[in-house]
């Protein structure tokens, strides 16, 4: 793995972080495997670290959950639910008490029983989140309820979302939220901003590129609007949000193998080629394989400062992101070039890393029990409180307010990088692929 044993090698990052956005846990990652520590005292302020030495108890990972606790956590628990495991009761109670009265979640709440006030950084990527694991294990209704209900009281104008409320709309936060929507039981596309009445899908086919772009970035997702070059990570995230899909995606079926379809620029008269948003999806998914066939199977991210690298998330959602099209065969390269270079990266950097490529093999239809030589699913449960068992078919049925002492969230049950923040945001301009 030489690509990743250069990275430790790479000048710590010097730019202030401004915000944490949708992947929490690969950024940090990043930040890890360079050496660095992106640390924005502003952030600091408002969610107040915990010491490394004495974590939360239920909390997975051992490094600080200042930036990335909530986001973590979630992926974590989504992951053991995906492949069949119940989580600890102590992991599920924890996720639970770091929301806030209004629904919201921040990355991490030191105090969970100090009320949130105005200075608490409350974050719609880290709530997305919480609510797409929470949704898939169950008895957490009201949860979940206030969650997607604070998500829509913060919806732009535009039918977008920015990783904090009042910001500019952005593809990863939309797409996450999106996700959210769907998780919960919502239709996205039925969820409007109340000036203008834009829905999500409105928002999100904004971020891409058309026929009016360079050849080679039609298709592409930007990460914001106005002059931005595509972006990967975003690309990865939009196409999977553009078919209603969030970061668990039903392995492929027989449509497995449908081939990568560009944007059709043949008709001079469009003006951008995006179409609806499955088409929009086939054109992200389109630049995403150029991107991979051009990197040698895997994306690229460049720090500030740094020389592109190997960008482990990001390809590993490249590769949900394809299975959700059903480009199977895609997605196929890039899984491989994960199993044999994934291992040491989520080794550093924790649960989020880990749950990433078990959602990752999940979606492409492999077994994250031998992956590439390593165990992603005894990894990860490592990182944090021992799961119980395979869950009982009807126990995702029952709300956390029922009784019986044989459901485990019933008896005291409520409920990145570790790892993988896929970005971070500056205060200026998340660096573009």
């Amino acid at each position: 793995m030489a690509p990743m044993a250069s990275m430790a090698h790479q000048a710590p990052l010097t730019h202030p972080v401004a915000l944490l956005a949708r992947r929490a846990a690969t950024a940090l990652a990043a930040a890890v495997v360079l050496g660095a520590a992106a640390a924005p005292a502003a952030y600091a302020d408002a969610a107040p670290s915990a010491s490394p030495k004495k974590l939360p108890d239920g909390l997975y990972g051992s490094k600080d959950p200042q930036y990335d606790g909530v986001w973590r956590q979630s992926l974590a628990l989504l992951a053991q639910d995906t492949v069949g495991l119940r989580p600890a009761g102590s992991a599920v109670r924890w996720l639970v008490e770091q929301q806030c009265a209004d629904g919201s979640f921040s990355a991490f709440r030191a105090d969970p029983g100090k009320a949130c006030d105005a200075k608490t950084m409350r974050d719609t990527n880290q709530t997305a989140a919480a609510v797409q694991a929470l949704a898939a294990l169950g008895g957490q209704s009201d949860t979940v309820r206030k969650a997607v209900g604070w998500l829509k009281s913060v919806q732009n104008d535009d039918g977008g979302w920015s990783s904090v409320p009042g910001s500019a709309s952005d593809a990863n936060s939309t797409s996450v939220v999106i996700g959210a929507l769907a998780a919960a039981g919502e239709k996205p596309r039925s969820v409007t901003s109340k000036k203008g009445g834009k829905s999500p899908d409105d928002g999100l086919l904004t971020f891409q590129l058309g026929c009016d772009a360079k050849e080679g970035e039609r298709g592409a997702f930007t990460f914001q609007l106005k002059g931005a070059a595509p972006n990967a990570d975003a690309t990865a995230a939009a196409a999977t949000g553009a078919l209603g899909k969030g970061f668990v995606v039903a392995p492929a079926d027989g449509r497995a193998n449908t081939p990568v379809k560009p944007l059709d620029c043949k008709d001079a008269g469009k003006k951008t080629g995006k179409g609806d948003l499955s088409q929009a999806a086939e054109g992200g998914a389109a630049y995403l394989v150029a991107q991979l066939d051009k990197n040698g199977q895997h994306l690229l991210s460049a720090m500030p400062g740094a020389e592109k690298q190997p960008d482990v998330g990001n390809t590993a959602d490249a590769v949900v992101a394809l299975a959700a099209g059903g480009h199977g065969a895609a997605a196929a390269k890039p899984l491989k070039w994960l199993e044999k270079n994934a291992a040491d990266w989520a080794g550093q950097s924790g649960p989020a890393a880990y749950a990433q490529l078990v959602l990752a093999a999940h979606a492409t239809g492999t077994d994250p029990r031998s992956f590439g030589g390593t165990d992603l699913v005894a990894a990860l449960n490592a990182t944090g409180p021992k799961p119980a068992a395979a869950p009982a078919k009807d126990d995702k049925d029952g709300d956390s307010s029922g009784g019986g002492s044989g459901i485990w969230w019933i008896i005291g049950v409520g409920l990145a990088i570790g790892a993988g923040i896929g970005f971070l945001l500056s205060g200026r301009k998340k660096n573009q692929l």
